[in-house]
């Protein structure tokens, strides 16, 4: 299977992917005609000179994801808003939206998740240190709190029915990609046969920024508790940075070694997708077409040999 340079994720009733700088966002309208978006966007990776340094160009790309998912979640939800908005196109809400507000809700969203992610397991590990004196086992537990609040938190949006059209999305956007690298033609009829799960998904980083985070915070030392604490905060970019250079690794490898790193997410990733219809699939093609010659990446792999089929 071949690394197709494509990404993307779920929005309200659609899709966005992106290539290199360009990025397209497909929704299914209220009237079922799909709409595609699609714009160039250099990443922030490249307007800063970051693309080559590592851990730097993760925090960053993280950093970027969330503007950029930030805004396309926002041009979607704009086709489903109340009445007194229906006088206005998506397009010309979405070129009037203030970009102040834009950057304080991604501020703001930054800021709740190292609260509940980062903040919030290192307050309860300390309750505890009046019984476990051991630096190293507060450390696994506060480790151990911060994966259980993660999977709480992932479960409880899950239940959610709009949530779960999303992860229906979620779904379609893997599919699809899954069917690009194995080769095959891109037809929602062919998609669908696709696994929904890929190495390379946000919820695998997301997982993943868990795991470096307490191993990261094993090693810091202090008796200082406002140190630690701050710690949590400073070294979120790092985390961050860290686990992007490792799920694109994992992306590009089929090792046995990749295979067990990252198992965990696939196994997540089975909570945060689900499966798409025919029409869902239909919009995500939509999205990459707009960017991405799927076509010319399918010669050169056979090309090179490598075709194949998606499993399930």
């Amino acid at each position: 299977m071949r690394y197709a340079k494509i990404g993307g994720q779920a929005v309200i009733e659609g899709v966005m992917m992106r290539c290199g700088d360009d990025v397209a966002v497909a929704v299914r309208k209220p009237d079922h005609e799909i709409e595609v978006k699609k714009e160039h966007r250099p990443t922030l990776n490249a307007r800063l000179g970051t693309a080559k340094i590592p851990i730097v160009r993760g925090a960053v790309s993280f950093i970027d994801s969330l503007v950029i998912g930030m805004s396309t979640l926002t041009y979607s939800a704009s086709f489903y808003e109340d009445e007194e908005e229906n006088g206005k196109t998506p397009a010309e809400k979405n070129e009037k939206a203030d970009k102040l507000f834009m950057g304080l809700t991604v501020a703001f969203s930054v800021v709740v998740a190292v609260a509940l992610f980062m903040l919030t397991p290192f307050l309860l590990s300390t309750l505890f240190g009046r019984f476990i004196k051991s630096a190293l086992l507060l450390s696994a537990l506060e480790g151990l709190f911060r994966i259980m609040i993660f999977l709480a938190y992932m479960i409880l949006i899950s239940q959610m029915k709009d949530i779960q059209r999303v992860f229906m999305y979620h779904g379609a956007e893997h599919k699809t990609i899954n069917c690009i690298e194995a080769g095959m033609e891109l037809t929602p009829e062919n998609a669908a046969g696709c696994s929904r799960l890929h190495k390379r998904c946000g919820t695998s980083f997301l997982l993943i920024v868990m795991v470096i985070s307490i191993i990261c915070f094993m090693f810091i030392r202090t008796d200082s508790m406002a140190l630690r604490l701050l710690s949590r905060v400073l070294l979120v970019p790092v985390i961050a940075g860290i686990s992007f250079e490792i799920i694109q690794w994992a992306g590009r490898s089929t090792s046995a070694l990749v295979n067990i790193v990252s198992g965990p997410g696939l196994m997540l990733q089975h909570l945060t997708t689900r499966e798409p219809d025919l029409e869902m699939l239909e919009v995500a093609i939509h999205s990459i077409e707009a960017i991405y010659d799927w076509r010319s990446f399918q010669e050169e792999g056979k090309e090179a040999g490598c075709e194949g089929t998606c499993v399930r």
